[in-house]
């Protein structure tokens, strides 16, 4: 009786609890993070390639204008052409902005001119690239600057160090759209650098930030989600142990009570008669005993019991009276102090005398029987202005409550007592949420024990 439906279910093989928020956490960190670093390489992927490109093509169309306003196809062929300005357009090539290498190629891949002389007459270190530039158009690629400088060049002047460079390789048609040779050009577009490089810091924040906000979403969802989770699977709990607690009160019920009835009338009527002083020991015992069981079967049929109680206005100043003038013979013999702390004029509240007379005895029952050497017992009452609610509280100063046991005290069927039904905790809570209110207990060891009921006012 003492062990629980679900601790006994607890030791049975495969019946360990499937960790939901642990794995959970592990997998969606894994998966958010992954999209959103693939997200973000992916967009500064396609940012740094679609900017360049465009920085690719505004050079491509600007040479393609100098070359047919300044008359140059003959450069590449060779021809005279007096109409031609080649030493123009070469000034042109020479100071264009961020540029720090031009190659102009003949169609035999030879280099015809360069702002690097060593590399005049050259042949071409990439055939590749005029076949592809052919094919595409124009063909751009991103490298790095300290391998490329000529001897003689000198980096553009930059507040910053110069790392990176944009090689442009750009076919030459005539007009007929004959191949005639090509121009590469090594830029160094500091400013659009700065701009990518801006940009992907950005798209790296967002995917970070919404990375974050995603995970906390989930895991919000989730964890409210394993809450709800969680009270469904006590509930079921509790219904499941109601439903054998029912069943088991109306056996005891109809079974137990009229011999127990016989029992404490037979123990009553020898009490009457004069008794040797073993022998009324024994009677008054059997007494206090049936009185046990009657009060276990009132538990269980209290607690299987529907909940369609009668609600109606109380006092509950009076209760807490009532309650204790039942036990203060049961105090003395224990040498057991008490205290009334309660506060004049409190509104009703809901629910039924009988049961909370009864649910606040049980409490002071605990009390006295957790501190058989003596000690304090308070009862005391107040109107919580905030809430517009009655606080009860019953308060002793025993040996308290292990964590563990604090934890599990209000679960059906658990005691830490040698002789408990482990029901008196989960009834007052189930009772005071019938009535819409709620029940909380502190406890540690050493400091004595607090059960706190939060009552709704009658309206």
């Amino acid at each position: 009786m003492n062990d629980s439906l679900p601790a006994r279910n607890a030791g049975q093989p495969g019946s360990q609890r499937f960790n939901l928020m642990r794995w959970f956490s592990l997998t969606a960190l894994v998966s958010v993070a992954t999209v959103s670093v693939l997200a973000a390489w992916g967009l500064s992927s396609f940012l740094s390639g679609r900017m360049i490109l465009r920085e690719a093509e505004m050079t491509e169309g600007f040479l393609r204008n100098i070359i047919k306003t300044e008359q140059t196809v003959s450069f590449f062929t060779g021809a005279s052409n007096p109409n031609s300005n080649v030493g123009d357009f070469l000034i042109h090539m020479s100071n264009l902005p961020d540029v720090i290498r031009i190659n102009i190629y003949s169609l035999d891949r030879q280099v015809l001119w360069s702002t690097d002389a060593q590399l005049i007459g050259r042949r071409d270190p990439h055939p590749k690239k005029l076949g592809e530039s052919v094919r595409a158009a124009m063909v751009f690629s991103p490298g790095l600057v300290p391998d490329l400088l000529p001897s003689n060049a000198e980096e553009p002047a930059n507040e910053k160090p110069v790392t990176k460079y944009v090689d442009c390789y750009i076919p030459i048609f005539d007009d007929e759209h004959r191949l005639l040779g090509a121009i590469e050009i090594y830029k160094v577009p500091q400013q659009l650098f700065d701009t990518i490089d801006t940009g992907v810091r950005l798209i790296w924040l967002i995917a970070l930030a919404a990375g974050v906000f995603l995970y906390a979403a989930l895991f919000w969802i989730v964890r409210r989600a394993h809450h709800i989770i969680e009270q469904q699977r006590d509930q079921l709990i509790e219904s499941e142990s109601l439903a054998v607690v029912g069943e088991m009160g109306t056996a005891v019920a109809h079974g137990l009570r009229n011999p127990l009835a016989s029992i404490r009338s037979s123990a009553e009527l020898a009490l009457e008669s004069p008794l040797p002083p073993l022998a009324r020991e024994c009677a008054t015992d059997i007494a206090a005993q049936v009185d046990r069981l009657e009060s276990w079967t009132r538990q269980l049929l209290t607690y299987a019991r529907p909940a369609n109680a009668h609600i109606e206005p109380v006092d509950i100043n009076a209760v807490l009276n009532e309650a204790l003038l039942g036990f203060r013979r049961d105090l003395e013999r224990h040498g057991t102090a008490y205290r009334l702390e309660l506060a004049g004029e409190l509104p009703p509240i809901r629910g039924e005398p009988a049961i909370l007379q009864q649910l606040v005895g049980s409490l002071i029952a605990n009390s006295i029987e957790a501190m058989p050497r003596g000690g304090e017992i308070v009862l005391h009452s107040h109107f919580d202005t905030t809430a517009e609610q009655v606080v009860v509280e019953v308060r002793d100063n025993g040996p308290g409550l292990s964590p563990d046991a604090a934890k599990q005290a209000f679960r059906p069927f658990f005691t830490s007592k040698p002789k408990g039904l482990g029901l008196g905790l989960p009834l007052l809570r189930r009772v005071i949420e019938r009535f819409g209110g709620s029940v909380a207990l502190s406890s540690k060891p050493g400091a004595g024990t607090t059960v706190r009921m939060t009552l709704r006012t009658f309206t």
